[in-house]
């Protein structure tokens, strides 16, 4: 056999028997370990991104029935209305003796109200509301993944957790929406405009929804439900 096929097979002999050098290990593994890392942050990102698509669904849902309660019903009580009487307003709010939800009969009536289960002071005395409640008043109840519903120790459904619904209504000024009003505003007679009586202006509502979850301190805002109501 010639004296140079002898020593190329001897090289490859050689090279056939020799593993990786250490750099060459560190940099399979550093090549790989990025890899995983990057394979991670994208599983991670992509859970943040469908758990937001999901409790942002939920809440414009939320959001939504509160409108769909209230979309037939008056601006003002149909009974009392909405007056000044000795400099005061009179009517903003609910009326003696509502104190549930099927007692409130006009929009101004749900100004600061809260329907939540995980202790959000109420209206009344610092009362929780029960919620949040669906377009029937009724308090919409925590459904497990297989569709059932979850029972408390005595058998009763459990409100759904961690979300609450928080009503605004606001008065604002017929040509500008985004110009909000106290309660008591009035436009007097000017020139020949007739003025805005108190009772005549526009309602902006606005339904906010948030949610806390476990091991939370403070809720986190997710949507609002925002409509003109005119006059």
């Amino acid at each position: 056999m010639p004296l140079g096929r002898t020593r190329n097979a001897r090289t490859l002999r050689r090279n056939a028997g020799r593993g990786f050098t250490l750099i060459e290990t560190a940099l399979a593994t550093v090549i790989i370990g990025v890899g995983v890392v990057a394979i991670v942050e994208a599983h991670q990102a992509f859970m943040k991104s469908n758990q937001w698509s999901t409790h942002a669904a939920t809440a414009t849902f939320l959001g939504g029935e509160i409108r769909e309660m209230t979309l037939n019903l008056p601006r003002h009580d149909p009974v009392t209305g909405l007056r000044i009487d000795g400099g005061d307003i009179e009517g903003w709010g609910p009326e003696d003796g509502e104190v549930l939800v099927e007692d409130f009969d006009d929009l101004d009536d749900f100004d600061g109200l809260t329907f939540a289960f995980d202790g959000t002071p109420g209206f009344f005395d610092d009362d929780d509301l029960p919620g949040p409640i669906d377009a029937f008043g009724l308090v919409i109840p925590e459904i497990f993944s297989d569709g059932t519903v979850m029972l408390d120790e005595d058998g009763d459904p459990v409100p759904m957790q961690g979300w609450r619904q928080t009503v605004r209504v606001v008065k604002v000024h017929p040509t500008d929406p985004t110009l909000e009003l106290d309660p008591d505003a009035v436009e007097a007679p000017a020139g020949g405009s007739a003025g805005i009586a108190v009772d005549e202006y526009p309602l902006k509502v606005e339904v906010i929804v948030s949610y806390e979850g476990p091991f939370v301190t403070a809720p986190t805002e997710i949507t609002r439900v925002t409509w003109i109501v005119p006059n």
